[in-house]
């Protein structure tokens, strides 16, 4: 029997079935566009929109150094405060795009202005999120307009403690948790770390850009042991900072980090370098310092906070700031993405070696947090 196959057999069943497609597509050409394959459900591009708020209040009693009041008398100060009150705006507009408008209410301290010492409002974030999980790992996504940092805000969601202050660059003045700009993160497969990149004005939220000048961040972050179920919250991190001033004026940020987060305790180590030369006729002043925190607790709310900060401003000289914070807290229970939290806590810093002498600072205070 002969083994050749006519041209016009092996076409014929082809034919027929283009055929066919053609004539559903006439058919119903808006159904054979849309139809999603049977395994694959189609996304919920279903508009959304979500309100939510954070409050940060508190009692502080300063017992070092004491003030004067208005008729020179020796006093403590101490005062009620209400530092971060935002209302949180997020949604959707399909499962591509996101956005996220945060205002923030703050006490207006400018001088010679009609509103100083009035509670002012402004904006803290307020961005475009464009999803790239269709194309990338799931969670990737690009972000454009006012933003969080790469470093600041992925640092404080292992903290938590923002409420009682700022994380140790943050504290120092060295970053800040949110500034105009363009960013992009992309995680690694098998939950193995993370990279988040972005380029920003430099001059963070509060500040309009100055100059030509752009700073570009990146943080790599790297989870070694993902698969350990002991030690799968043990997290590395490394960021820079690269930023001018002025041309060939540069300002520049690198930070070393590594948390661990664990269901009875998160701790975090973190080493900063700086380099700061705001005008070219000074020579640049470098930095560098270490902070070290933990946080252990129970099952039943009730955690501690502990961190110690030492920062040298300038190495080229002795003058150094030590931070010591010690406090305890109760978490409140909670349904969802709650948070409400009380601390109590005592603070001190000390300045070592500062020419002219600085006095220590001491505060206790109690910190209250609801945020949902």
């Amino acid at each position: 029997m002969s083994r050749h196959v006519s041209k016009h057999r092996v076409l014929r069943p082809a034919v027929c079935l283009g055929a066919a497609i053609l004539v559903a597509l006439v058919a119903d050409p808006v159904r054979a566009q849309t139809a999603p394959a049977a395994d694959h459900p189609p996304p919920d591009d279903t508009p959304s929109i979500k309100i939510g708020m954070t409050l940060f209040a508190d009692y502080t009693f300063t017992q070092q150094p004491e003030q004067k009041d208005s008729d020179g008398n020796a006093v403590k100060f101490n005062a009620f405060n209400v530092t971060r009150s935002y209302i949180n705006v997020a949604g959707n507009i399909s499962h591509i795009v996101a956005f996220r408008i945060t205002p923030d209410i703050t006490r207006e301290a400018g001088t010679g202005s009609s509103l100083n010492g009035s509670l002012a409002f402004r904006i803290k974030y307020a961005f475009a999120q464009f999803n790239l999980d269709d194309w990338m790992w799931k969670g990737s996504w690009a972000r454009f307009g006012i933003q969080q940092t790469p470093l600041v805000d992925y640092i404080e969601g292992i903290y938590r403690y923002r409420f009682q202050g700022t994380i140790f660059p943050e504290r120092e003045g060295y970053l800040s948790s949110s500034d105009a700009g363009a960013s992009f993160r992309t995680l690694f497969p098998g939950n193995y770390g993370e990279i988040h990149v972005g380029i920003y004005n430099g001059e963070n939220y509060n500040k309009p850009e100055a100059n030509s000048q752009k700073a570009v961040q990146v943080r790599g972050t790297v989870r070694p042991l993902a698969m350990q179920p002991l030690l799968r919250g043990l997290r590395v991190n490394v960021f820079y900072d690269a930023d001018n001033y002025v041309k060939n004026g540069p300002r520049r940020r690198g930070i070393f980090d590594v948390t661990f987060e664990h269901k009875h305790v998160n701790a975090g180590f973190d080493y900063m370098g700086t380099t700061d030369q705001p005008t070219v006729t000074k020579p640049a002043v470098d930095g560098a310092g270490w902070s070290v925190w933990v946080t252990p607790r129970t099952t039943k709310g009730f955690e501690a906070l502990l961190r110690y900060d030492s920062f040298r401003p300038d190495t080229g000289a002795d003058g150094r700031r030590k931070r010591t914070i010690a406090g305890i807290a109760y978490w409140f229970p909670h349904q969802g993405n709650v948070s409400a939290a009380l601390l109590l806590d005592y603070e001190q810093l000390e300045f070592s070696s500062f020419v002219p002498e600085q006095p220590r600072q001491e505060r206790i205070a109690v910190h209250g947090l609801v945020a949902f």
